[in-house]
């Protein structure tokens, strides 16, 4: 059999170091390629086609959740697994609401990154068990409030709306996305005007909530 190929998406150069010491302990499984954050991540996926896409969430310039959905969008035969240190509901919710097979706490040990990566690759699904127990029991719903809320954005408004968070100014969110001051002012009152939410503090509250961006 060929070996899981595997893309490692983290934006911290030791975390990323470690998880692939552990992926290469596993048999098997071979990591193809690494990115620092979420856009590197996406032009990965496109040159490297690898089975398993093992994503942090909290990546700058475009987080692990909307790499997910843009995945899902272009490559629906590469499997996301989404590793984080959050386990609250919002964080889990927008992660299956994005298309995401798994989703890994970062305090996980070689044994179940093996499952997880072993289980998507085949289609399967993973959660974490401290997860799994929240979805069985009812407390994480995909599709909730925080989910359609989101889900009103467009891909770029939800770009938008992260580099804001991140301390972006206007100028400086046109010029990484190639387009005008003008067009980023457009995306972002259309965005305000859907979340009503009107000013840049609430939309970086907003984005801590969703998970677009860590506390």
């Amino acid at each position: 059999m060929s070996p899981i190929r595997v893309l490692l998406a983290d934006d911290h150069t030791l975390v990323r170091a470690g998880i692939r010491a552990l992926l290469e302990q596993l048999d098997d499984v071979e990591v193809v390629a690494e990115a620092a954050d979420g856009r590197e991540a996406l032009d990965a996926v496109a040159q490297h086609r690898p089975h398993v896409a093992l994503l942090d969430i909290a990546m700058p310039e475009m987080n692990g959740i909307e790499v997910a959905r843009r995945i899902q969008q272009k490559h629906p035969d590469v499997r996301v697994l989404l590793l984080s240190v959050h386990s609250n509901e919002e964080y889990v919710s927008e992660a299956l609401a994005s298309g995401a097979a798994g989703y890994v706490l970062k305090d996980a040990g070689v044994t179940e990154l093996d499952l997880a990566v072993r289980a998507v690759a085949r289609g399967e699904s993973y959660l974490s068990p401290s997860i799994a127990k929240q979805v069985v029991s009812g407390h994480v719903q995909p599709g909730g409030d925080v989910s359609s809320s989101l889900a009103r954005l467009t891909d770029r408004q939800r770009e938008i709306l992260q580099l804001i968070a991140e301390g972006n100014s206007t100028k400086q969110i046109a010029k990484k996305l190639g387009v005008s001051v003008k067009t980023v002012e457009t995306h972002r009152a259309q965005l305000m005007s859907r979340l009503d939410i009107h000013d840049i503090a609430g939309l970086v509250r907003y984005a801590m909530r969703v998970g677009l961006i860590s506390p």
